[in-house]
């Protein structure tokens, strides 16, 4: 098997629900201990916009929620995200819009497609079909829309 299909077939992490299904947030912790937060939030001016944020919460990584943990968890940390993802989805099926955003790290040049961004890339069509719209227009930020 080509080894890029091998990691979409990892198990995703035990995923820890939120109290009310519209908080929109939702926990997992990885096999090393690393604590993440996935949240959905809306915007004030269209709540069928939700912004996918997702990060790690442990104290080690200084309170910096986009902190790259190099534990070789990758893999299942994303493949965790597109079911948190698709469980979102299935309890919000109004949904118009989603948006990911790949903050550049120090190092990274600021004209350029963030490393998050091209993983992100990876990902969508795992999570959305043809029936939507993946706009990568956006520098680093990715919108999805559905079609109407």
């Amino acid at each position: 098997m080509n080894p890029y299909m091998e990691e979409h077939f990892l198990e995703e992490y035990k995923i820890t629900l939120p109290a009310i299904s519209s908080a929109g947030l939702y926990y997992f912790t990885t096999d090393s201990g690393v604590e993440y937060e996935v949240r959905f939030g809306r915007r004030q001016e269209n709540i069928l916009h939700a912004t996918i944020v997702f990060g790690v919460l442990n104290d080690e990584y200084d309170g910096e929620e986009y902190s790259l943990t190099n534990k070789g968890e990758i893999y299942r940390v994303m493949n965790t995200i597109v079911k948190v993802v698709k469980m979102f989805m299935s309890q919000h099926p109004k949904m118009m819009t989603y948006e990911f955003s790949g903050l550049a790290r120090d190092y990274e040049p600021k004209d350029k497609l963030t490393a998050r961004i091209h993983l992100y890339k990876r990902y969508l069509p795992l999570i959305f079909d043809e029936s939507w719209n993946i706009d990568y227009s956006g520098g680093n930020t990715i919108v999805i829309n559905r079609i109407k």
